[in-house]
């Protein structure tokens, strides 16, 4: 186990670097020069020359590149040309706001999704199994600023219930700050919570069918004990891949959620910085989100071995 835990950090290496590479490349391909739009629509091009050549941008981009990779080598992903802020700066200040809303949404994810999965498993081909599915169908298939947009327009414009943008704050007392949270998660949790659902339908239905299972039922055990703790827990190793991915996907899902509701994290930072061509701010960010998306992803398959002891990682050359 520690020997394949010591193998998956050496893999991150060549992972990150890939991922700080294609980063690097695209956002040099966006149009517009950052110093110009520091300084501007008035600015003269000798200004404009001269703080191009201060920020560096007229070296070539090897020497860019081999700038950038050594700052991220010291824990520095540079100086923001828009901010004039160290990008660590930034993005410690924005990803607790992005945190909240994924814990949040993550919940809602979770609390509704799995135990609807459940249900539809154990009523299989039954009204309630169609309700469920169709929902989650629908769900999945849509698309996360549509959804915010109509949710702002029915509850904040329509009925004046929640803020329609903003972060409340905590200093403002609780309500508040929940009212601010509530759009936001919903929009954010609706696409993992239909694929939680679809995902603990399917592996309920495969597990239901072994032959402990209906040994279990033979006995005379209570069905609610047969699916919830007989099945579900020899059920939770692909809801548990599908878990890393949706908290990834929450964290990257989150720009178009932040911009909508212009929540103050990462996401609305990004957006932010591809404005105002601070690519230096866009490489650090999507770098930071690939970091945690590679360490979530490390977590999960720590924890098939916690969830399912059977798993052997030393076998087929230290693959489970």
């Amino acid at each position: 186990m520690g020997k394949y835990i010591f193998r998956r950090f050496l893999d991150l290496i060549p992972t990150l670097f890939v991922v700080a590479t294609i980063v690097f490349i695209i956002t040099r391909l966006i149009p517009g020069n950052p110093a110009a739009v520091m300084l501007g629509p008035t600015a003269s091009v000798e200004d404009i020359e001269k703080l191009t050549a201060q920020l560096g941008l007229n070296d070539s981009y090897i020497v860019q590149f081999l700038n950038y990779l050594k700052g991220v080598i010291q824990g520095d992903f540079g100086m923001s040309l828009s901010y004039n802020q160290p990008v660590t700066t930034l993005i410690l200040e924005r990803f607790p706001n992005t945190l909240i809303l994924a814990i949040s949404a993550l919940s809602i994810a979770l609390l509704i999704g799995i135990p609807a999965g459940m249900i539809a498993a154990s009523k299989q081909n039954s009204f309630v199994d169609y309700i469920v599915m169709l929902v989650s169908l629908v769900g999945v298939s849509m698309p996360i600023f549509w959804l915010g947009v109509m949710l702002v327009l029915y509850f904040s414009v329509n009925l004046g219930w929640l803020p329609a943008t903003g972060m409340g704050s905590l200093d403002d007392g609780i309500v508040p700050f929940i009212k601010h949270l509530i759009l936001p998660s919903i929009a954010l949790a609706t696409i993992p919570m239909a694929t939680f659902a679809r995902i603990t339908r399917s592996s309920m239905l495969e597990v239901v069918s072994k032959e402990y299972i209906k040994t279990a039922r033979a006995k005379g055990v209570r069905e609610f004990i047969v699916i919830t703790k007989h099945a579900l827990k020899n059920a939770l190793t692909p809801i548990l891949t599908v878990l890393g991915m949706q908290v990834s996907g929450l964290l990257g899902g989150a720009v178009l959620t932040e911009t909508i509701f212009s929540w103050p994290g990462m996401g609305r930072l990004i957006v932010d910085a591809i404005e105002k061509r601070d690519f230096v701010v866009v490489q650090g960010t999507v770098l930071f989100i690939a970091i945690i998306f590679v360490l979530i992803n490390l977590l999960v398959d720590i924890l098939y071995k916690v969830v399912n002891p059977r798993v052997n990682y030393e076998s087929k050359g230290g693959e489970k």
